[in-house]
This record gives C-alpha cells, sequence and structure tokens, in this order.
C-alpha cells in the first residue's frame, strides 16, 4: 500500500510537469503564428499580389479576434471542460498553420488569420487558467515563470529569430509550417499528461448582443490604432467613422452590462480586489513597453541599417537567455523567500528605462554589436516586470473568477500594446517630416561644406564610369537621401527615448491609483 501511495503522487506530478511542457510548447505554436507579419510582410505582399493594405487585414484580423476571445474565453471555460478546451484550441491553432502553408489566397489567408486569432487568445487565456487551478499557490510563482517563458518570452524574442532565417532561407510560409509541429507536440503532451484541474459548471448564459458590441468595439479599435497612422488619423473619413462606432459600441455594451447584470459577458467583480485593479491599470503600461519597444528594435535595425531579415530576428534571441533567466530568478526568489513580487518590478523598470535610453544613443552606422547590450537590459528587465504583475494581479483572485481576471488582463496589455506602437508610429512619421524640414532648411546650395561634399561625391563618380552631367545629379540625390536617412535615425532615437519618458509619466500616476484604491477599500471597509 505504501508503495502505491507514493506512486499516485509521483505519477501526478509527472502529469502535471507534461501539462506544463505542453502549455509552453502550444504557446510557442501560437507566438510563431501570431508575429508572422513582423518580419514577413514584405515577402507576402509579393506571393500575394496584394497592396499593403489588404495585407494589414492578416494583423488586423488576427489581433481583434485575439482580444475577442480574450475576453469570451471566461465564459466557454464555465461550459466546457478546461483542459479540452485548452488542448482543441492547441489542435486549431495547427490546423489552420498547416492550412496557411498551401494556400496564397489573401482571402483565405484573411479567414485562417481570424480563426487563429481567436483560438490563440482562447488558448492564453484557458491555458495560463488550467495552470493556475492545476498547481497550489506556493508553486505558482514558478509555474507562472516558466509559462511566461512560452507566452512572452517566444514572440519578444525566439519568434523573431526564428522567422528570419526562415524568410532568407525558405519563404514566410515556412514560418506556419514551423507552428505545425509545435502544436501536434502540444496536444500530444497535453493528452498524456491528463486532466487536472476543473472549473464549477456555471448555468449562465451567452449574452448575444453583448458580445456582437464588445466584437465590435474590439474590431474597429483594433483597425483604429493598427493603421490610424497609416491613413494621418482623423484626416481619414473611414479612421473617423471607426472611431465613432467603437465609441458607440462600447457605450452600448457598458449600459447593457449595467442594465442586465444577470447576462454580463465580463466578470467585473474581479476589480475588487486591490492586486487586480493595480496590475490591470499597469498591464496597459507593460503591453506599451513590451510591444513598443519590440517593434523599434526590430524595425531600426531593419529599415535604418539595413539588417537582413536573420540579422534583425537574430537581435533579439540573445536576450531571450536574461529574460529567461530574469523570470526564473524572480519566481524563485517569490517562491523560496516570500519576497513580494512588487519589490522586483522597480528593477524591471529601470532596466528598461536604461535600455531604451541606451539605444536612443544609436546612430546609421551602429552595428549589432552596439546595440546588444541594450537589448540584453531589456530582456533582463521585462523578465523582472512582467512575473511581479502577473503574480500581483491573479494571487487574490478565487478560482470562479481566475479567468475573467485573466482574459480581462489580456485584453488590457493588449491594447496597451497597440496604443504604444501606434504612438511610436506617429511619432516617428511626424519627427522624420519635422527633422527632414530642419536639415533641409541648413543644406543649402552654394555652401562650403554642401559644395564640397557635392564635389567629393561627384568625383567619386565620375571616377566609377559616369559622365560628369549625370554624376552632379546622382551626387545631389545621394545627398538628399543621406539628409532622409539622418531624419530617420534622430526620429527613431526621439522613439527610445519616448519609451523610457513612458516611465517616467506612468510612475506617478500608477502609484497615486494603488494609494487611491487601497484608500477607498479601507473607506467600504
Amino acid at each position: 500500500m505504501t508503495s502505491t501511495a507514493e506512486a499516485s503522487p509521483r505519477g501526478e506530478e509527472r502529469g502535471r510537469t507534461l501539462l506544463v511542457a505542453g502549455v509552453v510548447l502550444a504557446s510557442l505554436a501560437e507566438a510563431i503564428a501570431g508575429t508572422v507579419l513582423s518580419l514577413g510582410r514584405n515577402d507576402i505582399i509579393g506571393d500575394t499580389y496584394a497592396t499593403p493594405d489588404e495585407v494589414a487585414w492578416l494583423d488586423v484580423g488576427y489581433t481583434a479576434f485575439k482580444v475577442i476571445g480574450f475576453a469570451v474565453t471566461p465564459w466557454l471555460i464555465a461550459r466546457f471542460n478546461l483542459h479540452r478546451l485548452v488542448v482543441a484550441s492547441t489542435a486549431v491553432m495547427g490546423l489552420t498553420s498547416a492550412l496557411a502553408v498551401f494556400t496564397a489566397n489573401l482571402g483565405h489567408l484573411v479567414a485562417l488569420r481570424v480563426i487563429q486569432g481567436f483560438a490563440g487568445g482562447v488558448l492564453l487565456v484557458a491555458a495560463q487558467t488550467l495552470l493556475f487551478l492545476a498547481y497550489p499557490s506556493r508553486q505558482q510563482p514558478m509555474v507562472q515563470a516558466v509559462f511566461a517563458i512560452g507566452a512572452v518570452v517566444a514572440p519578444a524574442t525566439v519568434a523573431p529569430a526564428l522567422q528570419g532565417w526562415l524568410i532568407d532561407s525558405q519563404s514566410w510560409s515556412w514560418i506556419f509550417f514551423s507552428a505545425v509541429p509545435a502544436s501536434v507536440g502540444a496536444v500530444g503532451l497535453m493528452l498524456i499528461a491528463g486532466d487536472h484541474a476543473s472549473v464549477p459548471a456555471s448555468a449562465k448564459r451567452f449574452d448575444g448582443p453583448g458580445f456582437v458590441l464588445l466584437s465590435a468595439t474590439l474590431v474597429c479599435l483594433t483597425y483604429v490604432l493598427s493603421q490610424g497612422s497609416r491613413w494621418d488619423w482623423f484626416e481619414e473619413p473611414k479612421i473617423v467613422w471607426l472611431t465613432i462606432i467603437a465609441a458607440a459600441a462600447f457605450l452600448a455594451f457598458v449600459a447593457r452590462e449595467v442594465l442586465a447584470p444577470a447576462r454580463r459577458t465580463l466578470d467585473w467583480s474581479v476589480f475588487r480586489d486591490d492586486g487586480f485593479a493595480f496590475a490591470f491599470f499597469v498591464s496597459f503600461v507593460a503591453g506599451a513597453a513590451l510591444y513598443g519597444s519590440a517593434y523599434l528594435v526590430l524595425l531600426f535595425p531593419a529599415s535604418v541599417l539595413a539588417f537582413t531579415p536573420t540579422q534583425a530576428g537574430s537581435l533579439l534571441l540573445p536576450s531571450g537567455g536574461l529574460f529567461v533567466g530574469s523570470l526564473l530568478l524572480a519566481g524563485f526568489l517569490i517562491q523560496r523567500y516570500g519576497l513580494p513580487p512588487i519589490a522586483t518590478v522597480p528593477f524591471g523598470v529601470l532596466s528598461i528605462m536604461v535600455a531604451m535610453w541606451m539605444l536612443s544613443g544609436s546612430t546609421s552606422e551602429s552595428g549589432r554589436n552596439d546595440l546588444m547590450q541594450a537589448v540584453m537590459l531589456r530582456g533582463l528587465g521585462l523578465g523582472f516586470l512582467f512575473l511581479s504583475i502577473t503574480l500581483i494581479a491573479f494571487s487574490g483572485l478565487a478560482p470562479r473568477a481566475l479567468a475573467s481576471g485573466i482574459g480581462l488582463f489580456n485584453v488590457g496589455r493588449q491594447v496597451g500594446g497597440l496604443a504604444g506602437v501606434a504612438a511610436l508610429q506617429t511619432l516617428i512619421d511626424h519627427q522624420v517630416a519635422s527633422n527632414q524640414a530642419i536639415l533641409a532648411a541648413h543644406v543649402t546650395a552654394g555652401g562650403p561644406a554642401i559644395a564640397e561634399r557635392l564635389s567629393v561625391l561627384t568625383a567619386l563618380l565620375v571616377g566609377r564610369g559616369m559622365d560628369a552631367a549625370s554624376a552632379g545629379r546622382a551626387a545631389t540625390l545621394l545627398l538628399a537621401r543621406a539628409v532622409t536617412g539622418q531624419s530617420t535615425v534622430i526620429a527613431f532615437d526621439t522613439a527610445f527615448n519616448a519609451v523610457a519618458l513612458l516611465f517616467v509619466v506612468a510612475a506617478p500616476i500608477l502609484i497615486a491609483t494603488k494609494i487611491g484604491l487601497s484608500s477607498v477599500r479601507r473607506a467600504q471597509r
């Protein structure tokens, strides 16, 4: 009897270990499929014969329905078996990735991306809920650190490196193909692991009108934030109308949530927990820092330094080691020594700020080695920041409220990321135009320095076989190109500084929010 009693806990522990491995592999598959446009956009445009605006729907469709998936997953968890839901969403992710390999039809790809996005949103929320319910609270710091490796580290570091190499050596369709074995492996591991958690079924009915209003809000908001900079925001009537529709749908959704509490789509009771309420507001800033900095770190070397997709993608890969290391270190300190999760947040914030400040000194002559120290420091800071926010947000929630809290938290992080990237896109566009005007004002014909530069360029081109007249015109074009290039570098440096200053502005607001929430709770008692 003793050996049987000992074997059962051992088997349970092995099953939960396989479950964690399967969940991490599933989140890796989602990361690979979810970030396919970060480096593969131009190749997809070439193969599908689509315009950039048409290809944008691949990203808008995926992101919008991923956020919708975040919001609706708590209802799905209450209706269906949690373990089976994670397995099913992972299988759908793998199947849609496999189908995407065999088509270059834009309409088919958009449809597949919509399904992928919804499945990805369900997968991430359901998988994290499953881990919270499968492990006791004392083990959650390390469990959530391991989960973050697939859910946060992979899309920020591993996926871009893999995609860059596949684009240069194969084609963009191989990015989707690489998600298939990860999905298949994840499904296999989770089926072998078995079911280790359950959520009590709920008789709550699905609110169709509420779901439609919420979906309309999120689809319109995603398009506006993703494409607003491309259309110069409210100078384009389409952006104006979509903003109006998003606002109207959101107000109608809120009114329905207030007037029909029995059919609420979202569980607002999670905001009664101080930790979750505070972490939810922080999630916007953290999302802006994560997605915004990743956007800049990938775009700057690719567009300014002429890095190949492989070089641009691999730039983030080494930082993944420090990202994972800081996650595991924070998890170990919190779990083993009882360190308060909030204690690592200042280290994370400071590391990210210093990293962005270091990147703001980049030039057109910067190379991989010049950027690497800052990128590595960014990875270190993100690890300390994200695990702490996760534990602060969910440690105080009851098991029934976990899925709702995780879904809302992910919505906040994703919307914050969209807003951060949109703000940086707009800042760069405006800065490039402004810098060009300023620099061009100092590049005047007849100036000694300009005449000398044109003379040197003209002589160089003549020496390479061009006639004098053509060499003179080409020298002028090269000088104009240099002005544009320098304007772009200055714009990116300003954007890097903006991410660093984000925390300077946000920190007092977040601290005031924390103090205010605590004061309100004390007054209610």
